[in-house]
């Protein structure tokens, strides 16, 4: 019976547990220094604005663990020692393993800012950063202004978090229009709106040069890098992005880059070494895919296949169409397939961009401008049903069948009103101009 160590109890250490544990009998020991038991990190925010207590985020019972013989180690990894397969800890323990799993996360981004690391300044990731959150922003009486610090969907997070208690927010991003490396630019320009709408202080183009402290150490402002404009606030939200959490394995022999490098089979340089989640870097990623893969259903796949590989049936990761879901304030957001931005944007790649009168609905779809196959499919604001995308991403459906066929793909026919004949009407309205 081999014993396997997985290093995090994030989405992606739990379910390569829990499946081993269904293919074995194999000793698992699950190691996290941020909480003892696994809770759902997407619902963090739910605790803060009061819909949901830090039990409520936890989905196994305490028991859980013990009936399925996981045993969980609240610890902090200090050193990895792959020869001699051994861990030490921080309080100077050690546990030695047959399998090494690095679950490891993220971190949050820091780009040395002058007074990045005051009381007062923090990210939005860990628990800790929620119990913080708490402390220095229960109500807009302590915590008068927020400044938030990069836009993407930490950040928007973290400024729907402040507003529900009716907290002031500036929030500075340094792109020109709102997450527009990422959605195009119809979307960006229509969640600018949507933001500014909510009373945020939307600040594009725009960079933070240094933070300032008051006399107990604590933030006081900040300074504009355009303006030197001075903004006073009680606390400032470092959202720029996450970047793999990989400091305890530096200096080991694992090979690392951005994240901890790992092959198709999540397997690392070092024998019986694995990585996975948010913490790995992908040598040949697939379908399009970035190698760093920093999102909750990914890591929960990574961990199905990986429990497979450990158990002796070695499998590939293979995690098919991109799809992704968020949420913009009250607009919920949907992608499927392939819709690249501006920068990224390839030259064969066309768009249909359509809008509704109210401004909070929109969708965006991706074709090949010469064989017009469907690519990709934003939405906003309109739910849509994923297994519908991926067949038609499979079957490399024309955009034309895509389009005429949107009902099939509506995930509320019953209760919601539909925009299908509209959005046809457009886009025919399209072609007659082409």
């Amino acid at each position: 019976m081999e014993h396997i160590v997985i290093i995090g109890n994030g989405i992606s250490g739990v379910t390569t547990a829990r499946h081993i544990r269904k293919l074995s009998d194999h000793k698992i020991t699950i190691i996290s220094a941020e909480t003892e038991h696994f809770f759902s990190r997407t619902a963090l925010m739910y605790i803060y604005m009061g819909h949901m207590t830090y039990t409520h985020t936890k989905p196994y019972e305490d028991w859980f663990w013990k009936k399925n013989r996981i045993e969980l180690k609240k610890a902090y990894v200090e050193h990895i020692d792959t020869d001699a397969k051994s861990l030490k800890f921080a309080d100077g323990d050690t546990m030695t393993y047959d399998k090494l799993v690095v679950a490891t996360g993220s971190k949050v981004n820091k780009f040395g800012w002058p007074g990045q690391d005051l009381k007062g300044v923090q990210g939005l990731y860990s628990k800790q950063d929620v119990d913080q959150l708490e402390a220095d922003a229960p109500n807009n009486k302590v915590c008068k202004r927020a400044v938030i610090v990069g836009g993407g969907l930490i950040g928007i997070e973290l400024a729907e978090m402040l507003n529900s208690r009716n907290i002031p927010v500036t929030f500075l991003v340094r792109e020109s229009s709102f997450w527009n490396g990422v959605l195009a630019e119809g979307e960006s320009e229509m969640l600018n709106r949507h933001i500014k709408n909510h009373h945020i202080d939307l600040r594009l183009s725009t960079n933070l040069k240094a933070i300032k402290a008051d006399e107990n150490g604590r933030v006081k402002s900040v300074i504009i890098e355009e303006t030197g404009e001075e903004l006073a606030c009680d606390l400032v939200g470092l959202t720029a992005g996450v970047s793999p959490n990989i400091e305890m394995i530096k200096n080991t022999g694992i090979k690392t880059d951005k994240g901890v490098i790992v092959n198709k089979y999540l397997e690392t340089n070092i024998k019986d070494v694995y990585a996975l989640g948010d913490c790995a870097e992908q040598q040949d990623p697939a379908h399009n895919r970035p190698p760093i893969e920093a999102v909750w259903y990914t890591g929960r796949m990574m961990g199905e296949v990986l429990a497979q590989t450990l158990c002796g049936n070695k499998m590939a990761y293979n995690p098919g169409h991109w799809f992704n879901s968020a949420k913009f304030l009250d607009i919920e957001y949907q992608t499927y397939g392939w819709v690249f931005g501006k920068k990224r944007r390839p030259d064969y790649e066309q768009h249909f961009h359509w809008k509704h009168d109210d401004d909070t609905k929109c969708i965006t779809i991706a074709y090949h401008k010469e064989s017009r196959q469907f690519l990709g499919i934003n939405t906003f604001g309109i739910r849509m049903k994923q297994v519908v995308f991926d067949q038609w991403l499979t079957e490399k459906q024309d955009v034309d069948h895509v389009v005429s066929h949107l009902k099939k793909a509506n995930f509320d026919p019953e209760f919601y009103a539909h925009y299908e004949k509209d959005i046809q009407s457009a886009f025919e309205a399209v072609l007659q101009r082409v």
